[in-house]
């Protein structure tokens, strides 16, 4: 069972998962499924609420939100990592920066120091 299902039961079907399959507590993710709740306006609150009980039992967790959250068609992209690009790799190996510190310098560094990282981070081959 995925996290879209359990979502999917909360927002559009309404059928309560747990009573149907044994093992369906074991697979929920309340983090998860709050996460994919917490896009959405009419949600948010739901989900914040749940985030704020987290020691709550899965299954009374997923019964609130299943019966206070109306019926209703929600969709939304789930925000992913952006890839890296060959400059960031090559900054954040070069001076050995986190990722916040990388995004800072490569708006400071100029094509020819990019160039020049390059050169001494290549390592040969083909």
């Amino acid at each position: 069972m995925t996290p879209f299902d359990y979502l999917n039961s909360i927002n559009l079907t309404k059928k309560n998962i747990f009573a149907e399959d044994p093992l369906a507590e074991k697979e929920y993710v309340p983090y998860i499924i709050n996460r994919g709740l917490s896009y959405f306006p009419d949600t948010v609150l739901y989900a914040n609420e749940m985030n704020r009980r987290y020691d709550t039992p899965n299954e009374w967790q997923f019964l609130y939100l299943l019966n206070s959250i109306s019926k209703k068609k929600r969709f939304s992209k789930w925000h992913k990592k952006d890839a890296e690009t060959e400059s960031f790799r090559l900054v954040k190996e070069y001076y050995g920066y986190s990722n916040e510190k990388t995004k800072e310098a490569l708006t400071i560094l100029t094509e020819n120091q990019l160039v020049m990282i390059k050169e001494k981070l290549f390592k040969g081959g083909k």
